[in-house]
């Protein structure tokens, strides 16, 4: 089985006196992408959550975002009296300099302006980490779930597109009896149109035999069911525990599986064959855009 490099996950642990809230999102990335929004007082466990954030998760453009809200009012913060005391001073000189009136409402104008509130060190004590940490955890368990869930989906829609180009390639052995035939007669009408030139029988025959063997694609029939039964293999079992690692090697196979569609195209020579041909990279396209999102 496999999993996605799409997914959500949110975690949220409270203290006596505050609520904690951790939401991480992952998007498909070739490598790992790892972005952490946390409040200025968490920082230093910025580096206790990247190490098994990138060991778990792998690959992907993860973005987490921790908020902490107080549930108890703290006196944590205060008016910075001295700083508007000075912002006060100068609208009275540009109140006088322009010829303007001086504000109606000082209060309202001057708690608008940058760092009205100055804010004191808020200390993060063992209680308030221990319930961050939890937070984290329980975001990025939800966050491996769901890209389990939909690795899930992604198990299912695989083996339906792949399914399907080994419908569409057993539908070419109807159009390869005919095809060699009508080929050789072809060939052969045509040659019967040039009464004025002479030609050995014996050699025609060998050249016929070696034209019509470029375009056997029995080979190619072979190495395209050879992939395709691999690309079932890698996915894994339908009840096996998800493998991570798989999204590049899927990648690769799919890629060989359409290099043989396009070898088989390019011999068809049959208007029937290339219209399958055609169905086939759809289903193809289909199968390399989800496979950007497995892991």
């Amino acid at each position: 089985m496999i999993s996605s490099m799409t997914g959500f996950g949110r975690g949220v642990a409270q203290t006596p006196t505050k609520r904690i809230k951790v939401e991480i999102k992952s998007l498909n990335s070739k490598q790992l992408d790892l972005s952490l929004r946390v409040p200025a007082s968490y920082r230093e466990l910025e580096v206790t959550l990247r190490n098994p954030m990138a060991e778990i998760l792998e690959r992907g453009k993860v973005e987490l975002v921790a908020t902490v809200e107080n549930v108890v009012a703290e006196a944590n913060s205060a008016v910075n009296v001295e700083l508007l005391g000075v912002y006060k001073k100068q609208v009275e000189q540009l109140a006088l300099s322009l010829g303007l009136p001086e504000p109606a409402d000082w209060y309202s104008v001057l708690m608008r302006m940058p760092d009205a509130m100055k804010s004191e060190t808020q200390v993060v004590g063992e209680e308030d980490e221990t319930a961050f940490m939890e937070a984290a955890k329980e975001a990025l368990d939800a966050l491996v779930e769901f890209r389990r869930r939909e690795g899930r989906k992604l198990y299912d829609f695989f083996r339906i597109k792949i399914e399907r180009i080994r419908q569409l390639l057993n539908e070419v052995a109807p159009y390869e009896a005919e095809r060699v035939p009508k080929i050789r007669e072809r060939l052969e009408d045509q040659l019967t149109r040039l009464t004025s030139i002479e030609f050995d029988r014996g050699r025609l025959e060998q050249e016929l035999i070696f034209y019509i063997e470029k375009l056997d694609v029995n080979e190619e029939k072979l190495r395209l069911a050879t992939h395709l039964n691999y690309f079932i293999e890698t996915l894994g079992g339908e009840e096996d525990f998800p493998k991570n690692g798989q999204g590049k090697k899927l990648g690769f196979i799919a890629q060989e599986i359409g290099r043989e569609i396009n070898t088989l195209g390019s011999k068809s020579n049959h208007a029937g064959m290339q219209k399958i041909v055609v169905m086939m990279k759809d289903e193809l396209e289909q199968i390399k855009e989800q496979v950007l999102n497995v892991l």
